[in-house]
Formats: structure tokens, sequence, C-alpha cells
């Protein structure tokens, strides 16, 4: 093999110290988009704002995490992705700090606003230096160390969360990140060299001048910004029965039909839509992004599941999916060393492996125990893993070196809006199902029924026998109609599940059609 292949772009620097630290620190920053929401009841209570006010914690961030991505690759190119990545750390773990000492609502939005734009350039530009330390032999390797960070960071982030907020106080979910951040930003800066090569490149640029694509940034971060509040927004402001979401939805899809003439006539365009038309990439794309509405959607809607209507706190809910987590860690090492195997069929095993999961979960009774749930996220944790590197790496093949930063960015945000998306569909087929189960279920309930009376009768007895006077006929009903009410939520998240290995499903005939992947020479011309 030549030098050159045996080596990434950082020459004889240690790829695998390389992939720890930006590991660390993506982890830091994944960990953030999941470890505020089992916060949101204590920030409202800490801060005298309803429920629905502090539910902007989780927006704001998003919102800003996603604009931000779309001009990543840019800024990465011109002012290099070490010092991009030294700032954005810097930036998120004083914006973390700040948010923990926030003193209202509007100042920790406004802290979380920074804390999103730093976040949302750090995850593409750590998968582009990580692309550059390995050579393309041994990427799969380097992603399994990412991949550890992405996906097993939003099952850590409620337990984390939980534990912190029950025993501590709301403030420590963002204190946490400031000790991880100064030691990242230490160790990055001394031990993760800079490219010769991006340097000299760099070093062109600037000198035929800055050519940002101001319009088609202002354009792209409207659509996005739009999109994701309509999408975090959505249900709980009843969709487009809202003049909220009607407006916001209606400047997003402006923005975007705007943006798609303008890009696609620029010599130098900030977000090359182009790569989402080659077979290659655009299945990446879309499989990244149904990959990212299962990881995200599944660990929102389990520990929901289980606080609601299991009595679990935040903490347990949260230690419910952890066994998933240590096993998704167990599989990252594994299939990153499965190089031999095409990813197409990997990513197939994987997506079946989590519609199996999903079916699993289709057992559920209100007698479902602790290791019924845990069970489920250990099945999502062999698949996710088997998925989720593949797609990685298969992403970069026929992608030239100039590119990666692109190439980081949109699959970026192909898994941080395939999670709005996944957590949008999960909560509105919810609401709606539940709604459906109640009134079908309601119809059954009346003393035309048998069965009807016979339970109320069994439960009037019981609780005669308990009680020494007075009538036991309005608790029976009160029960009953709690009886109801449980099975209404139980079968729609039945239906929830059943969406959602519905888009598992859809991975495996688009992971077939992906390209052979020779892993032992560089990049190819995009097909």
């Amino acid at each position: 093999m030549p030098d050159g292949a045996a080596k990434g772009e950082y020459g004889d620097a240690n790829p695998w110290i390389i992939a720890v630290l930006v590991a660390i620190a993506t982890f830091m920053e994944v960990l953030d988009t999941t470890i505020a929401n089992v916060a949101l009841r204590y920030i409202s209570g800490g801060l005298a704002v309803s429920a629905d006010e502090a539910s902007w914690v989780i927006t704001t961030y998003l919102v800003a995490n996603s604009i931000v991505l779309c001009a990543s690759g840019w800024i990465a190119e011109m002012f290099g992705r070490k010092n991009f990545f030294l700032v954005c750390i810097a930036l998120f773990t004083a914006s973390s700090l700040l948010c923990g000492f926030a003193w209202n609502l509007q100042s920790l939005l406004v802290f979380r606003v920074i804390q999103g734009l730093a976040g949302g350039g750090m995850t593409p530009v750590a998968q582009s230096i990580l692309a550059a330390a390995f050579p393309p032999a041994k990427r799969s390797q380097g992603f399994a160390l990412y991949g550890i960070a992405v996906v097993v960071a939003p099952a850590v982030g409620p337990t984390l969360g939980g534990w912190l907020s029950d025993n501590l106080s709301w403030h420590w979910c963002f204190l946490i990140n400031v000790p991880v951040g100064l030691i990242s930003l230490v160790l990055i800066y001394m031990i993760v060299p800079s490219s010769p090569e991006k340097k000299k490149e760099r070093e062109r640029l600037w000198a035929k001048g800055v050519n940002f694509d101001v319009v088609g940034f202002l354009l792209i971060a409207t659509f996005l910004g739009g999109l994701e509040v309509v999408l975090d927004r959505g249900q709980i402001d009843d969709w487009f029965g809202s003049g909220f979401i009607v407006t916001f939805a209606a400047i997003s899809a402006t923005a975007l039909l705007l943006f798609i003439p303008w890009e696609l006539n620029r010599p130098q365009p900030l977000i090359d839509i182009k790569m989402l038309t080659g077979r290659q990439f655009g299945t990446c794309f879309l499989i990244m992004l149904v990959t990212g509405a299962l990881l995200i959607a599944t660990t929102q809607i389990l520990p929901q599941l289980l606080q609601e209507q299991f009595g679990y706190t935040a903490t347990l809910a949260g230690l419910a999916i952890s066994p998933g987590g240590a096993v998704t860690m167990v599989m990252m090492v594994v299939v990153g060393r499965l190089g031999f195997v095409q990813p197409r069929y990997l990513i197939a095993v994987g997506a079946a492996i989590a519609c199996y999961a999903m079916v699993d979960l289709l057992r559920i009774n209100p007698d479902a125990d602790y290791w019924y749930f845990a069970w489920s996220r250990i099945y999502l944790g062999i698949g996710l893993p088997l998925i989720f590197i593949p797609i990685t790496t298969a992403s970069y093949d026929g992608i030239s070196s100039d590119r990666t930063d692109q190439a980081s960015a949109l699959i970026n945000l192909a898994r941080n809006f395939g999670g709005s998306m996944g957590v949008a569909l999960s909560q509105t087929v919810l609401a709606r199902r539940e709604q459906f189960h109640q009134s079908r279920l309601v119809e059954h309930v009346g003393s035309w029924n048998p069965f009807y009376n016979d339970t109320l009768s069994r439960i009037q007895g019981y609780l005669n026998g308990r009680a020494a006077t007075g009538s036991s006929s309005g608790t029976s009903m009160a029960i009953v109609n709690q009886m109801v009410q449980t099975q209404a939520t139980l079968l729609a998240y039945i239906d929830v599940f059943v969406a959602l290995g519905v888009i598992a499903v859809v991975m495996v005939p688009l992971a077939l059609t992906l390209r052979t992947v020779n892993r032992s020479a560089g990049a190819k011309p995009a097909q």
C-alpha cells in the first residue's frame, strides 16, 4: 500500500489519541441535546415560569444548532478545522457556565442560543477531523469512537439529567460541561495538529479574498430555523391550527424555494446541493435522517412512557435505557472491526434489528417490568451501531478531501433534523391516536355491556369489603375511567412504535442501493 494511503492528513500524529479527544468533546455537545429535557419541570419551578415557556430552552438550542451547521463547512475551510473546533469548545464551555448561573428565563434562553451556535459547529468539524486523521482503510474504526459519542450520549442524557435534577439542581445539567470543556480545550490545543495541506489551501483561499455567501446563509438559516421551530413546537401549538406554526412554516418554505436556485447558480455555494443528488451521498443522507429519527425519538419516548404510565422517577427511567447504551459502546468497537463487510449489508442488518426492537415493544402491557423495557433498548443498542458507523463511512466514499467539511455538515444536519422529525412524529401520533383509542374504548363502556357491568360490580364488591360505610359506585366508575385512559394511552404508544418500526424498515431497501465501497483507496469520483 502506498505511504499516503496508510496515513491520514495529519501524517505521523496518532489518530487514536485524536479520535478520543474529539469524541469526548462531541459527547459533551450531543449530551446537551437531551440532558435538559428531563430538567424542564425543575427549570419551570426554579425560574417561576410555565412548562410551555420552559420548553423554549430546548427549542432555542436546536434552532441555533441547526443554523450554524450550514455554515460550519465554510468556516472550517477558511479558518481551519482545529481553530474553529477550539473556538466552539471555548464558547460552548463559557455559555454552559452562564446557563448554570442564569437568573431568569430570558437570560437562560440567550445563553442557550450561544451554546447551540457553538455546539452546532463542533459535531461536523469533529467528524471532519476524524476523517482526516485516519486513512480510508481505517476510518470505520475511528468513526466507532465518534459513534459512541453521538449514539450513546442521547441515551445517557436523560439518566444523568434526571439524577442531577433529582439530587442536586437543574443548574448542574449545564455546569457539568465546564470541567469537561476546559480539559478538552487544553488537550486538543496541545495534541491535535494542523494539516499542512489545509493550511496552504487556506492561504490560497484568503489570497483570492473572502467569498462568503451571505444571501445563501440567510436563506438556509431562515429555512432551517423556521423548520426546527415548526417541528419542535408543532404538537404543543396544535400544528397548522396555530397561526404561529403556519407563519413559520410559510417563512421556512419560502426560504427553501429561494435557496435552491440561488445555490445552484453559485460558483462557490455555501452548501453544495448537488452532493445530495448523487446516489451514494444522497442515499446516505436519507438513511442518516431516518437513523436520527429512530435514535432521538426512542430516547425521548421511552423515558416519557416510563414516567407517565409506570411511575418511574426521571433517574429510574434513564436507567432503564442505560443497558442499551452499554451494549451500544461494545457494538461500536465490534462494528469498527468489521471493515471487511460492505456497509450496505451491515446497515440492512442493523435496520432489521432496530425494527425488531420496535416490534418487541408492541407486547407492552400495564404489568411490563424494568427488564422488558431494558431488553428492547438492548436490541436497539445492537442495531444502531450497525447502521451508524457504516453509513458514516459510506458517506465519505467518492468525496474528495476538499469537500469533507461539506459532507460532515450535511450528514450531521441529517441526524439533527431526523431527530427533530422523529420526536415530532412520535408526539403527534401519540396525541392523535390516544384520542382515537379513547373514543373507541368509551363506546364499549355502558350499562348495556355485560362485561362492563361485571367489572363494575367486582370493583364495587372489592371496595365495599374494605370500606366501613358509604357508597363505592362513584369510586368504581372513576377506576373504570382510569383503566380506559390507561389502555388508550398504551395503545397510542404501541402505534408510535409501529410508526418507528415502519421507518426502520425503510432503511433496508435504501441501504441495499449503496454501491461497493473501496476502503483501501482514496477518494474516487462521486456517482
